[in-house]
């Protein structure tokens, strides 16, 4: 069984050596750079425990102002894409209930992210591909901030498009494989 550890580790090196490396998202390695990022590895399978954790990481959040970005990492569950797209309505259904619209936006990542309408080896997928299903939280005012300081912030899909077509299928499935761990990797 992986521990906890290697699984934070394992997302680590994927926001290093693929979000970042590959700016996928501008704003990331700032986060990465002052170790500001909470991870929180989930156990759980049910649903409800994992919005459960998701409520409490929200609250971490809440008690943390010096914190931008938290990701609710899901390591034994949601494995098939459709659950874990499942999981993400109730998840932004738990946020609107909480009354936390417009304080945490959130964002998805999945093994076996699939754009909508995209085909499955479509390396564009890649962009939203990590080594575990996860949640990611993100504070909207900070959002809000960076934005003011980024030209075209909403040209950032099409670019990281564009960068993992021109990366090419067979890199990333080679990078994800290597945050992971696999042996093939190499």
């Amino acid at each position: 069984m992986t521990s906890d550890q290697e699984i934070i580790d394992a997302t680590r090196r994927w926001i290093e050596t693929v979000v970042v490396k590959n700016d996928f998202c501008p704003f990331a390695g700032r986060e990465l750079a002052r170790d500001s990022i909470i991870y929180r590895v989930t156990r759980a399978s049910e649903p409800e425990a994992c919005l459960q954790a998701l409520g409490e990481l929200c609250q971490q959040l809440d008690a943390a102002a010096e914190r931008e970005t938290a990701l609710l990492i899901c390591a034994d569950a949601f494995a098939g894409f459709d659950d874990y797209l499942d999981m993400v309505d109730l998840a932004e259904r738990l946020l609107q209930l909480q009354g936390y619209e417009g304080i945490y936006q959130l964002a998805s990542f999945h093994p076996d992210y699939r754009f909508a309408g995209a085909d499955g080896d479509d390396a564009a997928n890649y962009t939203n591909r990590s080594p575990y299903p996860m949640l990611h939280l993100l504070r909207e005012s900070s959002i809000e901030q960076a934005l003011q300081h980024y030209p075209a912030a909403e040209a950032i899909p099409d670019r990281n498009i564009e960068t993992a077509r021109r990366i090419g299928l067979a890199a990333m499935q080679q990078s994800l494989n290597a945050c992971r761990g696999d042996r093939n990797a190499g």
